[in-house]
């Protein structure tokens, strides 16, 4: 299957009209979170995605909360938070919010590892894993060289080992990508990223 996936859309008009028109191509488009501002304008952020008629697969970031999401996703869209799903036979799990918790304020979707750590048990298999925050010490470092990454979301794709497991959140390691055992990692950023993805055998 052909994937698409991006992250941090932060409502940029320019930057969901090359999603949308990328999203053609794709079997399955997946968003990592972050689709708006400070949990501002989700609806007008959502409404920039609304030309993708693939299934569409999101996550929420720390920027909005599962259920704004919910409530202004596209029609069809299938949101995971905690939750997994499958399309064409691939299955994803879906991990949203910043961990660990924010610097931000009260505005930011923050989860404890704890928490973290609590929901993802509900995943014992998956493909791809969909998550808005980093891995510790993969793809996680800001630009003055902090590792600020999640050891429970670390734990989890070392537990997992999906295919894949792609994320955000941490803007300054945009496009960096690195592994954890044979599951590779990657923080998206905000442009169309392409993946070559089959279902394992079962």
């Amino acid at each position: 299957m052909k994937v698409l996936a991006f992250s941090d859309l932060h409502a940029s008009a320019s930057r969901a009209a090359a999603i949308v028109a990328a999203s053609d191509a794709a079997d399955l488009v997946i968003g990592a979170g972050d689709f708006c501002n400070m949990r501002q304008g989700l609806d007008e952020a959502m409404a920039m995605l609304a030309g993708i008629t693939t299934p569409l697969v999101l996550v929420p970031g720390n920027a909005e909360s599962h259920d704004e999401l919910i409530a202004v996703a596209p029609e069809g869209a299938t949101i995971l938070h905690g939750q997994g799903t499958e399309v064409g036979g691939l299955r994803l799990f879906g991990l949203g919010y910043g961990v660990p918790e924010t610097p931000f304020g009260a505005w930011s979707c923050d989860l404890s590892e704890a928490r973290a750590a609590e929901m993802l048990t509900a995943c014992d298999v998956a493909d791809i894993l969909v998550l808005h925050s980093p891995p510790k010490g993969v793809a996680d470092l800001t630009s003055a060289g902090q590792s600020v990454g999640s050891k429970a979301i670390s734990a989890a794709i070392a537990r997992i080992q999906p295919q894949l497991a792609v994320c955000g959140h941490i803007h300054d390691s945009w496009g960096k990508r690195g592994t954890i055992g044979a599951s590779d990692v990657v923080n998206l950023g905000p442009v169309p990223t392409w993946f070559e993805i089959d279902p394992r055998e079962r």
